[in-house]
């Protein structure tokens, strides 16, 4: 139970970091989060739901363009990841 807890909480950890690093790096996930989180909170949990999918659809964008114009780091990020996950296994 500790185990599968600790990997959701691990996951869960990766998927902010890639956020964080997604609105650190772009301005237009940036500019999207600030208009949806940080004006009228009680206007904008009326229309939450295409909030979220206009949100989900920007950040998309973004990391497919970020990964675009960084695909040689991309790549060698995955093949460590994949390395580091061998090393672990074994």
């Amino acid at each position: 139970m500790r185990r599968v807890f600790r990997e959701g909480l691990m996951s869960a950890g990766t998927v902010v970091i890639l956020l964080l690093v997604l609105i650190g790096a772009d301005d237009r996930v940036r500019e999207q989060l600030s208009l949806r989180v940080f004006n009228h909170p009680s206007v904008e949990l009326a229309s939450a739901s295409r909030h979220v999918a206009d949100l989900t659809n920007v950040l998309a964008q973004a990391a497919r363009q970020q990964s675009i114009g960084h695909a040689p780091l991309l790549i060698f990020t995955l093949a460590a990841a994949v390395l580091v996950l061998f090393m672990l296994r074994t």
